[in-house]
């Protein structure tokens, strides 16, 4: 599934579809064509499979099957999550971070339009870390209704968030929680049977299973009411005919993940740190944005010194056949640079590269990757 004549280093941009997802994704084409709510026996069978892929989502995330929504991805999930707890919620007051993905700074910027909620910023440190000092300090410090909005991990450079004492903090404050897993799902364990969360949202493209279909949890504590008005679909939460082909393949995919993720994480976290180790022997003015050490295996934000070369290093890259990105990928096709790094490091001169892997990814793609380098610095 992967093109062999092009260096694929973009994944936390989008993974390859599986050939497992894809094969039983087909076969739900071919002989699945009932509308999930028709009563009739095509209904029921399709019906039957998106039930079946809701327990797989609920049993990876230690949690109720009716705690479950099936979204059009991870985007629609967040906007869920956020606007639906001001709603329906009593929340009158929104802690996030600037270094958040932008459909969550989007959606913030939406809500705080609207004048219903404060919306305010807790500190980053100088690596790109939520300061948690500073969080608790924001909790204590009013009584009103909050919502904390944090991302697991961070999709431009790769840090990853406390999440249970981050839970832990929410939950004695008496906040809801709304983490964006979008990076993680799949790759680290999260069990919401040990960890309070009131919302949780993932993406199937994020770890090998088609675009368009994602999923959000709901804390069955919180009681809120559809986000897209049609139909009965998703328990009255998300009007119209469900996906059902995505939903299958985000389950396999999933389960899949979760079944190899010792084995897919351990090579990724191998292959990140040859990765960083070559490229500081080869090019020492190199340095890595964030906490790369301490960061998601998947992602590694790369900072190269100012050169005239530099504005056209990303197009280099691609036209000697590697796939990169300089900032997040939704972002119109447009390489925009890193809001992130741009928080982190405001005037730097230097140019950024997010290199991000998979299991596919070998030793022999990185020393390619370092050698060809050489001619674009």
């Amino acid at each position: 599934m992967v093109n062999p004549s092009r260096i694929f280093l973009d994944n936390a941009a989008t993974t390859p579809l599986d050939p497992e997802v894809l094969a039983t994704m087909t076969q739900v084409m071919a002989d699945t064509y009932g509308n999930p709510s028709s009563i009739h026996a095509e209904g029921r069978k399709a019906r039957s499979l998106i039930e079946a892929a809701r327990k797989t989502v609920a049993n990876a995330l230690n949690c109720s099957i009716g705690e479950i929504f099936f979204t059009s991805g991870g985007t629609e999930a967040n906007n869920m999550a956020l606007k639906n707890a001001v709603r329906d919620l009593g929340v009158k007051r929104i802690i996030s971070s600037p270094l958040e993905h932008h459909c969550v700074l989007h959606s913030l910027e939406a809500i705080r339009a609207t004048g219903a909620v404060e919306i305010e910023m807790v500190a980053i440190d100088e690596k790109g870390h939520v300061d948690l000092a500073d969080l608790e300090r924001r909790l204590a410090s009013d009584d009103r209704k909050t919502l904390v909005s944090l991302m697991h991990a961070n999709n431009e450079i790769g840090n990853l968030l406390p999440l249970k004492e981050v839970a832990k903090l929410c939950g004695d404050a008496g906040a809801l929680f709304h983490c964006d897993t979008v990076q993680t799902m799949g790759y680290y364990p999260i069990d919401l049977a040990a960890t309070r969360v009131s919302f949780v949202s993932g993406s199937a493209h994020k770890f090998y299973g088609p675009k368009g279909v994602g999923f959000v949890y709901i804390n069955s504590d919180n009681i809120v009411g559809p986000f897209v008005d049609g139909g009965a679909q998703e328990r009255n939460m998300r009007g119209g005919t469900e996906n059902i082909y995505g939903i299958v393949g985000l389950a396999k995919a999933l389960q899949r993940a979760v079944e190899q993720r010792e084995v897919r994480m351990s090579h990724m976290h191998e292959l990140k740190a040859y990765f960083m180790e070559q490229l500081r022997s080869r090019y020492p003015e190199v340095t890595f944005n964030g906490d790369p050490e301490q960061g998601h295996a998947k992602v590694l934000s790369v900072s190269f010194p100012q050169s005239p070369k530099g504005d056209l290093l990303l197009m280099n890259l691609d036209l000697n056949g590697i796939s990169a990105s300089g900032g997040s990928a939704c972002s119109s096709g447009i390489d925009v640079g890193s809001h992130v790094v741009g928080h982190l490091y405001p005037d730097s001169p230097r140019h950024t590269i997010r290199f991000s892997f998979s299991h596919h990814n070998t030793r022999g793609e990185v020393d390619a990757v370092v050698e060809r380098l050489g001619g674009m610095l």
